[in-house]
């Protein structure tokens, strides 16, 4: 069966870059709702300074999640499993760009991905992932269900984790990236108006803004909402790391 191009459709879009360089790992995120940096500083295997800049979120109350993700990962080893309990606590996508520094400390090339996600067509949804350029990555769900790949059909985003476990580093990432990247779209078909207040969405505990007393201070940015679906995409200032022949 041939499926709808996401890069023709509109649809949410996704830009990360991971640099790394002697001693720190940054980096960098851009999508329809958000633009974050962080960056982490290490030594023999710890991590010892963590840094972040928030040039667009959402969310009145985001702004202070970045003295959580410091307290979450400064002194940690660069592999420690605690800092998973602490996810739900950060701003996701920050808490995500560190443990990507993270996993990517030591190295020496720069990482980009790419994701375009079409909006549901009929239910129907397709979303791919480049990773440096090449294709890596494509999925279809009908309904919230994975039509294709194979090995995951008629499972939801939340239920593939196992299968995750089974992919080799690199896939496994593009992956994970993807499969949050996808979870992220489904907030193009929620209205948002400048000044909502957070908990009126109902997503309670899921990040720093929706924890329970946050979430009801919490109101949504003017301007936090971009479409990239025409025009320049994501990180436009750094476009040239995403060109493919």
């Amino acid at each position: 069966m041939t499926y709808p191009d996401p890069e023709k459709l509109p649809g949410y879009r996704r830009r990360i870059v991971i640099d790394p360089a002697p001693g720190m790992v940054t980096a960098e995120l851009e999508d329809d709702y958000h633009r974050m940096v962080v960056t982490l500083a290490h030594e023999g295997g710890t991590i010892t300074g963590v840094l972040s800049e928030m040039k667009r979120g959402p969310w009145t109350t985001c702004e202070g999640a970045r003295t959580v993700l410091v307290d979450t990962f400064t002194g940690k080893r660069l592999d420690d499993p605690s800092v998973k309990r602490m996810k739900a606590l950060n701003c996701t996508h920050l808490y995500d760009l560190a443990t990507f520094c993270a996993g990517h400390a030591g190295e020496s090339e720069q990482i980009t991905y790419e994701i375009f996600t079409s909006d549901p067509l009929d239910g129907l949804l397709v979303t791919r992932l480049y990773c440096d350029g090449e294709k890596l990555l494509e999925w279809t769900l009908q309904g919230g269900r994975f039509v294709t790949p194979e090995a995951v059909a008629g499972k939801g985003l939340t239920g593939i984790g196992e299968w995750l476990a089974t992919l080799d580093p690199r896939e496994e990432e593009a992956a994970r990236v993807l499969r949050w990247a996808s979870m992220v779209a489904g907030g193009r078909g929620i209205e948002m108006p400048a000044g909502m207040i957070g908990s009126d969405i109902g997503l309670i505990g899921s990040c720093h803004t929706f924890q329970p007393g946050r979430a009801q201070e919490a109101r949504r940015n003017p301007g936090a909402d971009v479409d990239f679906s025409s025009g320049a995409g994501p990180l436009a200032d750094r476009a040239e790391l995403f060109g493919r022949g």
